[in-house]
């Protein structure tokens, strides 16, 4: 059974921080692009962060660029999202997602979901 968990939300002040986790199991994790979305209540889901099958090449949305960084370990079989400097705009449920294919951060490019962690950013 193919299977993406997330773990490590919560609730934060501003210029906090969270390490976000995504266990993967039930197919070839090293294989697959992977990524990290998040949707706010009222708002489209939206690409934070990509990063390659093997970890060498990452890529960030404008938003999130030098607070976030994304990363993995493919021997754990494990995707990371490490958040720093958190806003309140930052606030939404966050997903980790595959591909098997190329890195993306367009939401119709991947197939397999998490069910999504909660982080809540007070001003």
């Amino acid at each position: 059974q193919v299977q993406l968990v997330e773990s490590g939300g919560g609730s934060v002040q501003a210029g906090g921080s969270l390490r976000l986790s995504c266990a993967g199991s039930g197919y070839t994790f090293g294989t697959h692009s992977m990524a990290w979305f998040r949707q706010a209540p009222g708002k489209e889901r939206e690409g934070v962060a990509t990063v390659s099958n093997t970890g060498k090449y990452t890529y960030y949305a404008d938003s999130v660029k030098g607070r976030f960084t994304i990363d993995r370990d493919n021997a754990k079989m494990t995707l990371y999202l490490q958040t720093y400097n958190l806003k309140p705009e930052d606030t939404a449920m966050y997903y980790c997602a595959a591909r098997d294919g190329r890195s993306s951060l367009r939401n119709h490019d991947y197939d397999l979901w998490g069910h999504g962690t909660q982080v809540t950013v007070s001003s």
